[in-house]
C-alpha cells in the first residue's frame, strides 16, 4: 500500500485512475476545486493549482505525486500557460518542498510540436520545468484517450451514429484506452524506470491512419460511415462556426485544427515502455465499442 497525491482526480484520466488505484490498494489524496462525496480510501483535498496551501497538504508525505491536471482545450494562449506551465510549476514547488520520492507527470504528443499549437507548446514548457527539477521523474506523453466518461471524442461519436465523419488531411495516429492509461501511471508511480519521456498507445500495429479509426468508430456504433478528409481551411471554417455556436465552450478550436492537421501523431517505437513494466490491455476497437456503449447508457447516443 502507498499513498499517492493525484492532481485531476475529478476528471476523465483521473477519475479512472483514483478506481484503479484503490482497487490497488493505494491511498489516495485527490486535488478537487468543489466538495466531493465522501470516498473510502480518498482524502479530498480543497484546492487548485493556484492555492499553494492546498498543494502543500496534497503532497506531505505522499510516496508518489501522479500529476494529471491540466488543460486541454482553451480559448486563449494565456489560458493553455496558466493551466499547463503555471500549473505545472506549482506543483514542483509543493513536491521540492515535501522531498516526494517519484512525481509522473501526464504530458501529450503534442509537446512534440510546440510550435504548432498553443496547447502543445503549454505541454513542452510544462515537460521541461519537471526536466530541470531535482525530482525523480517520469514524464507520460500519451496519445488520443478515449473511454467511458470521455467527452472530448464524443463529437466523433456521434457524427458516425448518423453514418458520418469528418476528418483532418491525411495522416496517421496513435491512441490509447483511458484504463490502459491509468495503469501505466500506477506502475510508474511504483517503481524507478529512471528519468524518461514514454509514448504508450494500444499496441495496434502501425497505428491508425484517420480513416480506419473513423471506420473503427463506425464500428463501435453500428454504423458504417463515409469518411470526409476535410482540408485546412474549410476545419478553420468549422472552427469558426463552433465558436460561433458553443463560445469558449467550442472543442473545434483554430488551435485544435492545426494540431489535427499535423500528419504524424504516433507513438514512436524507441519511446514506449518497457514492456516489463507495462503493455496495453484493451485493444482498441473493443474499447470504442465499451464508450460507445456508455455514451448511449448515459442517453447521449
Amino acid at each position: 500500500m502507498s499513498v499517492l497525491a493525484i492532481t485531476g482526480g475529478t476528471g476523465f484520466v483521473g477519475s479512472t485512475l483514483i478506481d484503479l488505484a484503490l482497487a490497488g490498494g493505494h491511498d489516495v489524496r485527490a486535488l478537487t476545486r468543489r466538495p466531493q462525496p465522501p470516498r473510502q480510501g480518498v482524502t479530498w483535498i480543497e484546492g487548485a493549482l493556484d492555492t499553494p496551501g492546498a498543494l502543500d497538504r496534497l503532497v506531505t508525505a505522499a510516496d508518489a505525486v501522479i500529476h494529471v491536471a491540466g488543460v486541454v482545450n482553451a480559448p486563449t494562449r494565456k489560458g493553455f500557460a496558466s493551466g499547463n506551465i503555471d500549473g505545472t510549476r506549482a506543483m514542483i514547488g509543493a513536491a521540492t518542498r515535501a522531498n516526494a520520492r517519484r512525481f509522473v507527470q501526464v504530458s501529450s504528443l503534442a509537446a512534440r510540436e510546440p510550435g504548432l499549437s498553443a496547447y502543445g507548446w503549454s505541454k513542452a514548457e510544462a515537460d521541461a520545468l519537471l526536466q530541470s527539477s531535482d525530482l525523480d521523474w517520469t514524464i507520460v506523453r500519451p496519445p488520443a484517450v478515449y473511454g467511458p466518461g470521455d467527452m472530448e471524442m464524443f463529437d466523433l461519436f456521434r457524427l458516425a451514429s448518423k453514418g458520418l465523419a469528418l476528418l483532418p488531411p491525411a495522416g496517421r495516429m496513435s491512441a490509447i484506452h483511458v484504463a490502459d492509461l491509468s495503469r501505466l501511471l500506477l506502475a510508474l508511480a511504483a517503481t524507478d524506470p529512471g528519468k524518461h519521456i514514454y509514448e504508450p498507445d494500444d499496441g495496434h500495429p502501425g497505428a491508425w491512419t484517420h480513416v480506419e479509426f473513423a471506420h473503427a468508430i463506425g464500428a463501435a456504433v453500428g454504423k458504417r460511415v463515409r469518411p470526409f478528409a476535410a482540408p485546412r481551411w474549410l476545419m478553420r471554417a468549422a472552427a469558426a462556426g463552433d465558436k460561433l455556436a458553443r463560445g469558449d465552450k467550442a472543442k473545434l478550436t483554430r488551435d485544435r485544427v492545426d494540431y489535427f492537421c499535423h500528419p504524424d501523431w504516433t507513438a514512436r517505437a524507441d519511446a514506449k515502455p518497457p514492456t516489463q513494466l507495462w503493455q496495453p490491455q484493451i485493444a482498441t476497437p473493443e474499447g470504442l465499442a465499451d464508450t460507445a456503449a456508455w455514451y448511449r447508457a448515459q442517453g447521449l447516443l
